[in-house]
Parts: C-alpha cells; sequence; structure tokens
C-alpha cells in the first residue's frame, strides 16, 4: 500500500495550479449560489477560478480549506462557534478571528445577511395543535422530527436543541435537508430544520416556529479564505471581499428562490446579481446535457478504470498467495473482507485527511472496496483445482512457476474473471458516491437532482451509471472468450446447461 501515497500525491500536484483559485461549496444551494459568486470575482479580477461544488459538510469544507485543497468558500459564524471550533470557547468576531488565523484561515467581514436555523412545520399541521414556538413541541411528544444529517449531530443541533428546549421527541431520524421538505409534505415527518434563508419555506408554506427560549445563535455569512491567498494574489482576494456587507437578507431569498424554484443555473443566478450590484458583466457558460454527459462519463470511466486497474494489481497476486499459504491466506481474505463492511461513504471520508479531495480519496476508497471479489475469487479458483490435475502437473516436472502460469492460472481464470468483473459492476455503482467529494462523475448530477428536486437531473446520472454497468459486464464476457481457454469455456457452458 505504500506505492498507492505518491500515485496519489502526482494526482493532486497534477491537480493543483499556484495561479488558480479555487472556491469551494457545500451540498445545499444557498452555499452554491455564493461559491459562484466568488467564482465570478475571482474571474474579474483576471484570475483564473475553479468552483468545487456540492462538497458536503462543514467538515470536509473546513478541513480542505485547511489542506490548501481550496482557497475560500462562505460559512457562517454560528457554525464557526459550535461546529468548527467546538469546545474552544470561541465567541465573538474577534475570538473566530483568532481562532481561524490559528489554522492560517483568514476572514472577511460578513457579507450582510443572517442565515439562522429555525424549526419548521406544515402550517395546516402547526395551526391545528397550536403550535407557534419551539417550546410548545413539548407538548406533543408523539411528533415525528427529521432533521439535516450533519444537524443531528452539530454541537448547535439537535441534542443541544432537544436538552435546551427539553423536548420529549424520540421519533428523530436524519434525512438530505432536501429531502425533508418532501416528508413535511407527505406527512412522514411534522417538523425538520430550516435554514431561515430558504426559498422553499415560502413555497410549501411553512411556519417558522420562534425561536422563543433563544437557542440558535446568528450566522452571519462570511468568507473564509486562506491567508497564503493573501500574498499569493492579492487581487482575488480585493476582488471577493466586494460582496461584504452587499447581500441583504431578502436578496439572499430571492437568490435561492431562482436557483431552487425556478431552476435557473446557480452560476446564471450569480452572474445576474452580480450585474446588477457591481456593474459588471461575468461570462456564464452553461453545459448543454449532452455535454454534461460526456464530461461526466469520463470521470466516471477514470475512477472505475484506473481503480480496477490497481485492484487487479494487487488483488490477484495477493489471492495467489492466499491460496499458497494457509496461514497467510486467512489474514489476506480477513483483512479485505473487514474493509468490504466498512460504509462506502465513511471509507471515503477517511481518506480525505491523507489525501485530500477530489479524485485522489474517491480512486484509494473505490480501490479497497475492488480487492475482496478478486481476491476471494482468486483464492477459490486456484484451491478448487483437482488435487490430480496439480499431481499431473507436478509429475511432468513443471517447476512451480511454470505450473502456476501454465495450469493453475488458466484453469482459475473463470473465478478470476468472474471476481473482476464482479468488483467492476460494484465500482461502478460505488463511483457516484465520488460527487460527494469534489471527484465529479454520474454522482454529481444525482446529488444536484436531488438538492433542486428535479428528477431529470437524478436520470442523467443514475441511467448512465445503470447502462455503464451493463456495458461493463458484456465487456468482460468478450474478455472472457478471449482469456479463458476453450475447453474450459465448453465445460462452463455444459454445466450451464444442464
Amino acid at each position: 500500500m505504500r506505492w498507492l501515497g505518491p500515485i496519489m500525491g502526482l494526482l493532486l500536484a497534477f491537480d493543483a495550479s499556484a495561479d488558480e483559485v479555487k472556491i469551494g461549496s457545500k451540498k445545499f444551494t444557498e452555499s452554491v449560489v455564493l461559491g459562484e459568486a466568488l467564482a465570478h470575482l475571482v474571474r474579474d479580477s483576471g484570475v483564473e477560478a475553479v468552483h468545487r461544488r456540492e462538497l458536503g459538510g462543514t467538515r470536509i469544507l473546513w478541513n480542505a480549506l485547511v489542506t490548501g485543497e481550496i482557497d475560500a468558500y462562505v460559512e457562517y459564524t454560528g457554525t464557526l462557534t459550535h461546529e468548527i471550533f467546538a469546545g474552544r470557547d470561541v465567541h465573538g468576531d474577534a475570538a473566530i478571528q483568532q481562532a481561524a488565523a490559528e489554522s492560517g484561515i483568514a476572514i472577511s467581514q460578513p457579507l450582510g445577511f443572517n442565515n439562522t436555523y429555525a424549526i419548521g412545520m406544515r402550517e395546516a399541521v402547526a395551526a391545528e395543535l397550536g403550535i407557534d414556538r419551539i417550546s410548545q413541541l413539548r407538548a406533543h411528544p408523539d411528533l415525528k422530527f427529521g432533521f439535516n444529517n450533519e444537524f443531528m449531530d452539530r454541537g448547535d443541533g439537535w441534542t443541544s436543541l432537544r436538552d435546551h428546549y427539553r423536548l420529549p421527541q424520540r421519533e428523530v431520524r436524519g434525512i438530505d435537508h432536501d429531502l425533508a421538505y418532501r416528508g413535511l409534505e407527505s406527512g412522514t415527518i411534522q417538523a425538520t430544520d430550516l435554514y431561515s434563508t430558504d426559498a422553499e419555506i415560502a413555497y410549501y408554506g411553512l411556519r417558522v416556529l420562534v425561536d422563543d427560549e433563544q437557542h440558535f445563535p446568528e450566522y452571519r455569512a462570511l468568507i473564509l479564505y486562506r491567508q497564503d491567498l493573501e500574498r499569493r494574489l492579492p487581487a482575488a482576494v480585493a476582488s471577493i471581499k466586494r460582496l461584504q456587507g452587499q447581500i441583504a437578507e431578502p436578496d439572499m431569498v430571492a437568490l435561492n428562490a431562482r436557483a431552487r424554484l425556478d431552476r435557473v443555473p446557480e452560476g446564471q443566478v450569480a452572474a445576474d446579481f452580480l450585474a446588477e450590484l457591481l456593474a459588471f458583466t461575468a461570462d456564464v457558460v452553461v453545459e448543454t446535457a449532452v455535454q454534461r454527459l460526456i464530461r461526466h462519463t469520463g470521470e466516471h470511466m477514470f475512477l472505475v478504470g484506473v481503480s480496477l486497474l490497481l485492484a487487479i494489481l494487487v488483488a490477484v497476486p495477493s489471492g495467489i498467495a492466499a491460496a499458497r499459504y494457509a496461514r497467510l491466506g486467512q489474514g489476506i481474505l480477513a483483512l479485505v473482507g473487514i474493509l468490504q463492511t466498512i460504509p462506502s461513504l465513511a471509507l471515503l471520508v477517511f481518506m480525505i485527511p491523507l489525501l485530500g479531495i477530489g479524485a485522489p480519496p474517491a480512486l484509494a476508497a473505490l480501490f479497497l472496496y475492488s480487492l475482496l471479489p478478486i481476491v476471494r475469487n482468486t483464492h477459490a479458483g486456484l484451491t478448487g483445482i483437482p488435487l490430480e490435475l496439480r499431481e499431473s502437473a507436478e509429475a511432468l516436472g513443471l517447476p512451480a512457476m511454470a505450473r502456476l502460469r501454465r495450469v493453475e492460472l488458466p484453469l482459475a481464470s473463470p473465478a478470476i474473471l468472474a471476481g473482476i468483473k464482479t468488483s467492476a459492476v460494484i465500482n461502478v455503482g460505488t463511483a457516484t458516491l465520488g460527487a460527494l467529494i469534489g471527484a465529479g462523475g454520474y454522482g454529481q448530477p444525482i446529488l444536484t437532482g436531488i438538492r433542486l428536486d428535479d428528477v431529470g437531473l437524478i436520470l442523467e446520472g443514475a441511467v448512465p451509471a445503470a447502462a455503464l454497468a451493463l456495458i461493463v459486464q458484456g465487456a468482460f464476457e468478450l474478455v472472457e472468450r478471449v482469456v479463458v481457454p476453450k475447453g474450459l469455456r465448453l465445460t462452463s457452458d455444459a454445466a450451464g446447461v444442464r
């Protein structure tokens, strides 16, 4: 595994550029719109910018900023105090700036609006139960809550809200923020967490409950950026600071509504706002569906192809070693089996501190997930060779490596190829999760479609992924006809007929 680090390091180096500003955004509409605005402003200063969209939650963005994977993103004061600097008694602007500076991060002045957390219910349900304040939820222990997964675990999230208000509800589930609105509409849940600038509040006719015991702090939006960015590209920093104090809360609600409800591309929404606010014109390139498909296909095939090739190079020799040496084999099979039990999303997150964001951690995770089927099938194919065939090969006086190359591997080839085929198909599906950490692929339109409640975008990623899985399976069927000896194929076909 030591060789994997240098390979990923090369990928990271290839992906980086000293004259390029990398903007990040979280997986919700407002963050994406603001990320596009920052990218437009950087380009207006004459510096190239790339926007790494929808990278997941707070910790992923913050860690990416600290490690230099991104150069800037928009964060909120309440999140800094209660999540990023939790347990450090960091309160007030000066304390926040000092704590951020210790990590090499600078902070702009607030952008002008407060996007605080809130608890919302459908108007009809809240009216029927007579609820307009959070404290009144105590009288209704049977209500079902569905909160954003990040909100469930944050220092300012569900646990502290429950303790602060002494809420008795126990039927509380984690749910994607954008799907929670549908849960409210269908009645699956009765309350969820809101962002106060969400356009969906008015669209779905929700009642925002009064935070009558003042649990939630202010969440004033501001720009976090690396201190070295000001030294490297001061014009870019000066340009993004033009957004300070320029966005009122109604403006942000309107921007979110254009992107979320009117389905206007976020880049266009940001460009139109900046043109009106700062009187400059930003070039917006909107990809067609075909262009997006080509780009996502290339990204997805890169993730699947590279990770599968690396897995084959490691797993086949490992399977051979496991078959040759029984005790070592038990350890190898146990190790790859344990790797397979780690949830795929968790494995992706584990890789971020080592490899950053983007393709490298996705490749590493997919590589590890590809090992088990290939190792196990190689082991099973070799150990399943009849004893009399082994003895015949030995009787011919063939050396061990010659027996392996000329007799054992050809006999085990159907099983080995079946393992590779299984890994490839699994990889095609699992690679969609790479979009959560900026690796692209078919997962990107799926994530965006979920966020925008756009079934067409979801299908834009799901259908090609399914088609690619079928193509991969068919391709390996053809490979099998070339690699597997004809006699073994005929035996397999005959067994299938029986």
